[in-house]
């Protein structure tokens, strides 16, 4: 299947894998086009906003019955593509909002914060759906389905979910005119808790990234 295939007039619209793979390819085409970096003033925002419309079809894929695809074994899809462009791309586009820490399963008691950063996440994501989309452009849409599904529940769903809150807090931040503590000093190489954060963080004002970021604080 090409990708004109994805929009074919034969297909039906109201067909719950296509409906899928045009939010997953509506998803992959926004991040890329935001990783050039030709509007970041509006990079922030129109992540929240592309992420949570991903995070819909998750909903839609982790309501669904256990999907099985038709082959006992998954077809080779061949090697993924190289992510780490886009990967570095995003880091630089988000400094200085990029790293954010994160509880990684809210279930497990008393864990403690660990750090991630946006763009890593985006592109753990799309790497996982630009997987499916193999199967889906080669004519396979089972697998592809089944492969959104399992790796929703695996990884990419929790991974987008944590991207969306920091977003989220991000555009909070900046419209309840917030100071961002604990920015400044923050990465994901070092051990982190809640003395740590205190410790390490710098003070960075949300007006400091808010306009390069294009988020505008409330006059």
């Amino acid at each position: 299947m090409s990708d004109a295939a994805l929009h074919e007039t034969a297909q039906d619209p109201d067909d719950f894998a296509v409906q899928i793979a045009d939010q997953v390819e509506s998803f992959l085409v926004a991040v890329m086009e935001v990783a050039k970096g030709d509007e970041p003033d509006s990079a922030v925002p129109f992540l929240l906003l592309e992420v949570s419309q991903l995070l819909l079809a998750g909903g839609r894929l982790g309501a669904h019955e256990d999907i099985v695809p038709d082959e006992r074994y998954e077809p080779d899809t061949g090697p993924d593509a190289d992510v780490d462009e886009l990967r570095e791309n995003l880091a630089r586009l988000l400094e200085p909002i990029d790293v954010y820490s994160e509880v990684f399963d809210p279930y497990e008691p008393r864990k403690a914060p660990v750090p991630a950063r946006i763009s890593d996440d985006l592109t753990d994501v799309i790497t996982d759906l630009r997987h499916g989309m193999a199967h889906y452009r080669a004519g396979r849409t089972s697998e592809a389905l089944w492969w959104w599904q399992f790796s929703y529940f695996s990884n990419w769903g929790s991974t987008a979910s944590a991207t969306l809150r920091a977003l989220q807090s991000i555009v909070a931040h900046v419209r309840l005119n917030q100071p961002l503590e604990e920015l400044d000093g923050l990465d994901t190489d070092q051990a982190m808790g809640d003395e740590t954060l205190e410790i390490e963080a710098g003070r960075v004002m949300v007006e400091e990234i808010a306009g390069p970021l294009g988020l505008h604080q409330p006059k």
